[in-house]
């Protein structure tokens, strides 16, 4: 598999949401074309299982608490809203990964009338469904410390590669960003 380089969205907790210190991966064409099989063929080669196929993502924001989760886009194309209600649109098409990490709310916010979404997680655990409009700070609280246990994947659902992005990351979200990304620059 060549070295294929992801976009990096970056996010910080936000009131109730713990986003993460990790940043949001994004493969443009990491599955050429896209494709049902291809993709669940990706996902699974690199150990995401507990596959899943939907008709895009919930519409609704939400994270999770208990995995790290990869959507893959196997045809048409999506919108979605990560970081929050007032957060950061990015749109997907066919072909395309994102990599989530826990604790990142995300939410559908448009798509192609033949959107066809695969999802895996590492090593298939399980997930949960934290509903951002129902998150109190009790529920954070928990949410928090769920989500600092898990471990770092052991690859990448793209490349198979460790994930360097994130083994690199700040062990903190409250690091000082710009400070990191000036040395990702330097190496």
């Amino acid at each position: 598999m060549p070295h294929l380089k992801p976009e990096l969205h970056w996010s910080r907790p936000k009131g109730m949401l713990p986003n993460s210190r990790f940043p949001l991966l994004i493969y443009r064409g990491g599955v050429p074309g896209g494709g049902e099989q291809a993709v669940l063929g990706r996902f699974r080669a690199n150990n995401w299982l507990n596959n899943w196929r939907y008709p895009g993502v919930y519409t609704y924001p939400h994270f999770h608490s208990t995995t790290h989760e990869c959507l893959g886009v196997a045809a048409g194309w999506m919108e979605v809203r990560v970081f929050g209600r007032d957060g950061t649109r990015l749109r997907v098409d066919a072909g395309d990964v994102i990599v989530m990490p826990a604790g990142v709310s995300h939410e559908m916010v448009g798509q192609s009338d033949d959107i066809q979404m695969v999802g895996g997680y590492p090593d298939g655990r399980d997930w949960d469904n934290m509903q951002d409009d129902h998150i109190t700070e009790d529920i954070r609280r928990a949410a928090a410390k769920r989500i600092m246990m898990l471990p770092i994947p052991s690859r990448d659902p793209v490349t198979g590669n460790p994930m360097q992005e994130w083994i690199e990351a700040p062990s903190s979200v409250d690091a000082d960003l710009n400070d990191f990304r000036d040395g990702l620059d330097a190496v």
